[in-house]
This record gives C-alpha cells, structure tokens and sequence, in this order.
C-alpha cells in the first residue's frame, strides 16, 4: 500500500501555478516536495498546509494506492 501525489501535481497544472510558488504559499520544504515527487509518506500537517494554500481538500491531492 502506498499514496500518490498525482492529483496535486494535475491540481497545481490546473491552477496555472509553478510548484516553488504552493511551496512557498504552503511553507513546505523542497525535500518535502521531492519526497513527495517520489510518492513517498509526509506529514500530514504538510498534506493541510497544502489544501489551505491550494483552497481544496486531502482526497483532492492525494490518492491511496491499494
């Protein structure tokens, strides 16, 4: 079992943003992005720092992978 972040990345394409402007605006570090460019585990404060920045919610970034 693991996550996705696919639906973040599609969601910050959408939204016409760069990924180093929602880092910036969700005050997330740069290995934190690149763990999660790599589908791994973060912590979840950084997972609602994110839907705070982005206006959105957890399923609407993340995906659990059965």
């Amino acid at each position: 079992m693991g996550v996705s972040y696919k639906k973040l990345w599609m969601l910050i394409i959408e939204k016409d943003l760069k990924k180093t402007q929602v880092r910036q605006m969700a005050n997330v570090s740069a290995s934190t992005f690149s763990k999660m460019s790599k589908n791994e585990y973060v912590a979840l404060d950084v997972l609602v720092r994110l839907c705070i920045a982005l206006d959105c919610e957890l399923s609407d970034i993340v995906e659990i992978i059965r």
